[in-house]
């Protein structure tokens, strides 16, 4: 017979209280997260007590959270939410925009009398007064000594610069990107991932920057979105400019179609034809043929003939 102390795992489950998740922002024109709270039925536009290393800070509900896409593992979180706010709280927050406005103005002025050759893009304020981080753009570093003891000077506080990338900036300011929508840096993005020109030219996207670039002026982030499919898709498709027989004829891959499988192909009469996955892996891939430009190169470099290819 158990004890009375004793509490089966599924009654000790039973008894920790529901959580409910919820988007939140910090600001009303800021970055999303995801929060648990002790709450149910919280609705949009409404305020919340989220803890943060800091202290507790005021933050907006945008809604209930998704559904977690792996229900059988515990929900990651950024932060967890304590309570709704007192009524001296929700007057403090909605004081809290002017309050930096103030405080960027009254930087950009100390700016100008150091002569500093900097941009500040934003000022945040920690709810509970004790510190102020002002973000700022450079070309290069900045001695930003004297500013920052007039800062405390004028606000009795401690103060932080923090020096960022135009990366940064645009998430910082926001914005709407060429496909309509939020930028994602500024809705959801919580780090920036390495994008380079190679996850453009594996989606067979038109080099051009400005179709590949965003606000930033940096290779679009959603670049990183479909690589890994895309890299997935092409693995064991013939690659452009190899040689398939299908039935006798021989055709030479044109273009490929990694999410389709299918192939873009000539034959000899220079007619284009699609194959299908069915259709070119039924084939025989033509091996020992090389990429006619390839063929190209190797012809045109003899003996005692000049080879840029070589020069470092």
């Amino acid at each position: 017979m158990k004890s009375q102390q004793e509490v089966s795992p599924e009654v000790k489950k039973s008894a920790d209280p529901p959580r409910e998740f919820y988007r939140v922002r910090f600001r009303r024109d800021g970055q999303e997260f995801t929060a648990a709270a002790p709450i149910a039925n919280l609705n949009r536009d409404e305020r919340v007590m989220i803890k943060t290393d800091h202290g507790l800070e005021p933050a907006l509900v945008f809604g209930p959270a998704p559904a977690n896409p792996a229900p059988e593992s515990a929900r990651n979180v950024s932060y967890e939410i304590a309570r709704r706010p007192t009524p001296d709280e929700e007057s403090r927050y909605d004081n809290l925009p002017g309050h930096e406005t103030s405080a960027f103005e009254t930087c950009i002025r100390l700016i100008e009398k150091h002569t500093l050759v900097m941009r500040l893009i934003r000022v945040e304020k920690y709810f509970n007064g004790s510190k102020m981080i002002f973000f700022f753009t450079a070309d290069s570093r900045v001695d930003f000594r004297a500013l920052v003891k007039d800062l405390v000077q004028e606000f009795r506080t401690r103060v932080e610069m923090r020096q960022v990338g135009v990366r940064h900036e645009t998430k910082m300011i926001g914005g709407v990107g060429i496909c309509g929508r939020e930028l994602c840096c500024s809705s959801f993005m919580k780090k920036f991932d390495s994008v380079s020109i190679k996850m453009a030219k594996e989606q067979d996207l038109p080099l051009n920057p400005t179709k590949i670039s965003g606000v930033c002026n940096r290779l679009l982030c959603c670049l990183t979105y479909e690589y890994d499919t895309y890299r997935q898709q092409r693995k064991g498709m013939p690659k452009v400019g190899r040689k398939i027989r299908i039935q006798n004829e021989i055709y030479r891959v044109r273009r490929q179609n990694p999410l389709k499988q299918s192939l873009v192909v000539g034959n000899s009469d220079n007619e284009e034809k699609v194959l299908q996955k069915n259709e070119w892996s039924a084939g025989e891939l033509i091996h020992g043929e090389k990429h006619p430009k390839k063929q190209g190169k190797k012809a045109s470099a003899g003996p005692g003939t000049h080879n840029p290819a070589k020069e470092s």
